[in-house]
Protein backbone atom coordinates (compact mmCIF):
# COMPACT_ATOMS: atom_id res chain seq x y z
CA UNK A 1 0.00 0.00 0.00
CA UNK A 2 1.73 3.18 -0.71
CA UNK A 3 0.93 5.30 2.30
CA UNK A 4 0.92 8.72 0.56
CA UNK A 5 -1.83 11.15 -0.30
CA UNK A 6 -2.14 11.19 -4.14
CA UNK A 7 -2.70 15.02 -4.02
CA UNK A 8 -0.93 16.90 -1.01
CA UNK A 9 1.90 13.81 -0.60
CA UNK A 10 1.51 13.84 3.48
CA UNK A 11 3.24 10.26 4.28
CA UNK A 12 3.90 9.18 7.55
CA UNK A 13 6.30 10.61 9.87
CA UNK A 14 8.48 9.78 12.40
CA UNK A 15 8.23 10.46 16.14
CA UNK A 16 9.84 9.34 19.24
CA UNK A 17 7.69 7.98 22.20
CA UNK A 18 8.36 8.92 25.52
CA UNK A 19 7.65 6.82 28.47
CA UNK A 20 7.47 7.87 32.57
CA UNK A 21 11.26 6.80 32.57
CA UNK A 22 12.01 9.47 29.76
CA UNK A 23 13.17 6.52 27.25
CA UNK A 24 12.58 7.37 23.59
CA UNK A 25 10.93 4.48 21.48
CA UNK A 26 11.10 5.96 17.50
CA UNK A 27 7.23 5.18 16.28
CA UNK A 28 5.53 6.12 13.01
CA UNK A 29 2.91 8.42 12.72
CA UNK A 30 0.46 7.32 9.85
CA UNK A 31 -2.08 9.88 8.19
CA UNK A 32 -5.66 9.35 7.94
CA UNK A 33 -5.68 7.73 4.38
CA UNK A 34 -9.23 6.26 2.86
CA UNK A 35 -9.30 4.73 -0.71
CA UNK A 36 -11.53 6.72 -3.12
CA UNK A 37 -12.41 7.06 -6.10
CA UNK A 38 -11.60 10.36 -7.86
CA UNK A 39 -11.36 11.84 -10.98
CA UNK A 40 -7.44 12.34 -11.73
CA UNK A 41 -6.74 14.28 -15.18
CA UNK A 42 -10.12 13.24 -16.39
CA UNK A 43 -9.73 9.77 -15.61
CA UNK A 44 -11.67 7.87 -12.99
CA UNK A 45 -9.25 5.46 -10.64
CA UNK A 46 -8.89 4.19 -7.29
CA UNK A 47 -6.44 6.41 -4.98
CA UNK A 48 -5.09 6.62 -1.48
CA UNK A 49 -6.36 10.80 -0.51
CA UNK A 50 -5.96 11.74 2.91
CA UNK A 51 -9.41 12.78 4.61
CA UNK A 52 -8.39 16.86 4.58
CA UNK A 53 -8.05 16.69 1.02
CA UNK A 54 -12.00 14.88 0.86
CA UNK A 55 -13.37 17.35 3.03
CA UNK A 56 -11.75 20.37 1.47
CA UNK A 57 -12.69 19.55 -2.27
CA UNK A 58 -9.03 18.95 -3.42
CA UNK A 59 -10.10 15.30 -4.43
CA UNK A 60 -13.30 15.42 -6.78
CA UNK A 61 -15.39 12.65 -6.95
CA UNK A 62 -16.42 11.22 -10.84
CA UNK A 63 -19.72 11.98 -11.61
CA UNK A 64 -21.86 9.48 -11.77
CA UNK A 65 -23.08 8.32 -15.09
CA UNK A 66 -27.11 7.10 -15.59
CA UNK A 67 -27.49 3.51 -16.28
CA UNK A 68 -30.28 1.41 -16.62
CA UNK A 69 -31.26 -0.32 -13.11
CA UNK A 70 -34.04 -2.16 -12.17
CA UNK A 71 -33.56 -1.52 -8.74
CA UNK A 72 -36.64 -2.34 -5.52
CA UNK A 73 -39.88 -1.79 -7.12
CA UNK A 74 -38.93 -0.93 -10.58
CA UNK A 75 -40.64 -4.09 -12.22
CA UNK A 76 -38.30 -5.98 -14.99
CA UNK A 77 -39.27 -5.81 -18.50
CA UNK A 78 -41.10 -8.39 -19.86
CA UNK A 79 -41.78 -10.33 -23.47
CA UNK A 80 -45.09 -8.91 -25.37
CA UNK A 81 -45.33 -12.37 -26.59
CA UNK A 82 -45.71 -14.00 -23.23
CA UNK A 83 -48.91 -13.96 -21.33
CA UNK A 84 -49.26 -15.00 -18.01
CA UNK A 85 -50.58 -18.31 -17.10
CA UNK A 86 -53.90 -18.66 -15.59
CA UNK A 87 -55.97 -21.47 -14.38
CA UNK A 88 -58.68 -20.78 -17.09
CA UNK A 89 -56.10 -20.76 -20.18
CA UNK A 90 -54.31 -24.32 -18.62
Amino acid sequence: MARRCLFCEKMPMVANRVSHSNIKTKTRNFPNLQKVRVSVKGVNQRAYVCTRCLRTGLALKPKVTQFKTFGVGAAAPQDQNTQPVTEASA
